[in-house]
């Protein structure tokens, strides 16, 4: 009898082979640190310093238009000698905590990619600011500069003064245009706040993800390139920023002998336990790219005869570096899916991803934008093949929450939304999976 077959994720957390993780968790349970902060924590900034200040030659960068690249000793950037990082409880209070290092409060206005996921937006919200939703480009699926300095300049005519923050996503890994998004942001004198939190290890022109702007937000979510189970952290650029940035995750703590306070202080900092994980972790994390890229390719290759499915592929730019921490495809109006006649009929009773059991009933299997329904159909089927295929997140411009929130569209983000899916690239993905991905979805596509 044959084995019956696993489910196959998107991307599952992955711990090195020889149990490095357990070995620094094990340390902090024989020295009893087990409390926020720790050595865990020092080393694991230090080893996260390093490698996003790296020089691409310092990386595993083995993709098809760079094949004999391999891995090296730490290049120090000398463009990125004062960079510090501070580990924190989740990437969405990095989020948080970078906003209000940049000085956004009550009435300011921040410009934030549309196409991404909640954690991006909600924390502007935190702060009583209103975030202002960019549209993306069609090249990279990020924030379209174009749309972003439009915006910039709609603002401060609007209410007198200009954003106060910019947030561009690294969507699925894919780097934004960050050099036009830098050139703008510096035109107007606006700090920008990269979310690498889908890109950690993507590079623009050699250089990581997270250190263009004022501040860089990284993520260790359980699906995430590398894990904490769950955590974050922050790249600043220097010591200064960084002690603020602690300062706000430690209750906002001032200098003596009790507790006194003169700001509203959070508690974010990471569990010196989590970050024995994030440790362990650092020593898998350039085999866990390249597997991503890996993926990519043999997706990339196996679909060239798929009629209606188009992988999203990086820039042809040789400056860009994705990580492909998810690999995204988009499927034509005209291909119909096994099953199709039934998408949306009924009220799903479980969430779409890992929200299970903590999801809102809804009274609608429907809404006003939503996936076409042979991508749906393609979700299921996937689903009663063991493959989790999901869509590609919902524009915030969309979501019911920021009806009212100014927003500069081109259509592309609801567009893609209406016709992307996300498909598993994560380390347990072997190349046979990939194949078998792939024939499930031939096998869904109506002759």
């Amino acid at each position: 009898m044959s084995e019956e077959r696993k489910t196959i994720y998107l991307c599952l957390a992955h711990m090195s082979d020889e149990g490095f993780e357990q070995k620094y968790v094990q340390e902090a349970f024989d020295t009893n640190w087990v409390v926020p902060m720790g050595p865990n924590v020092t080393a694991f900034e230090e080893d996260l310093r390093k490698f996003v200040t790296g020089n691409v030659e310092s990386a595993v960068y083995q993709d098809s238009r760079c094949p004999e690249a391999t891995s090296a000793a730490w290049n120090l950037n000398p463009a990125l000698k004062d960079t510090k990082v501070v580990c924190l409880s989740a990437g969405t209070a990095a989020v948080h905590l970078a906003l209000l290092a940049c000085g956004v409060g009550p009435g300011d206005e921040v410009c934030v990619q549309s196409f991404t996921f909640c954690a991006s937006s909600h924390p502007i919200t935190y702060l009583g600011a209103t975030p202002v939703f960019i549209d993306s480009e069609a090249e990279t699926w990020n924030m379209d500069p174009e749309l972003l300095e439009k915006a910039i300049l709609d603002r401060k005519e609007k209410t007198g003064k200009y954003p106060k923050a910019i947030v561009p996503v690294a969507l699925y890994g894919m780097p934004y245009k960050i050099d036009e998004i830098m050139a703008i942001a510096n035109k107007y004198g606006i700090p920008v706040v990269e979310d690498a939190a889908e890109g950690m290890g993507s590079r623009f022109n050699g250089q990581v993800l997270g250190t263009f702007g004022k501040f860089g937000v990284l993520s260790f979510n359980g699906n995430k390139m590398i894990t904490t189970s769950g955590g974050g952290a922050l790249i600043c650029q220097n010591a200064e920023d960084a002690n603020t940035i602690m300062w706000y995750a430690t209750q906002a703590r001032d200098a003596y002998p009790y507790y006194e306070h003169t700001a509203i202080g959070y508690n974010y900092r990471m569990s010196n336990v989590c970050a024995g994980i994030g440790r362990g972790q650092m020593t898998v994390l350039n085999d866990h790219i390249a597997h991503h890229k890996h993926v990519q390719e043999l997706y990339k290759e196996l679909f060239k005869d798929v009629p209606g499915i188009t992988l999203h592929e990086q820039p042809a730019d040789p400056r860009y570096d994705a990580n492909f921490w998810l690999c995204a495809a988009t499927i034509g109006p005209e291909i119909r899916i096994k099953g199709q006649e039934n998408a949306y009929k009924e009220v799903i009773k479980t969430a779409v991803g890992g929200a299970a059991g903590v999801i809102k009933a809804v009274d609608s299997a429907t809404t006003d934008c939503q996936p076409n329904e042979n991508v749906e159909a393609l979700r299921v089927f996937m689903l009663s093949k063991k493959v989790e295929c999901r869509p590609v997140w919902k524009p915030m411009h969309k979501q019911p929450v920021y009806k009212n929130n100014p927003a500069y569209i081109n259509g592309v983000s609801e567009s893609l939304f209406k016709i992307g899916f996300c498909l598993p690239a994560g380390p347990y993905v072997s190349d046979d999976d990939v194949k078998y991905i792939v024939d499930c979805i031939k096998e869904a596509i109506v002759k």
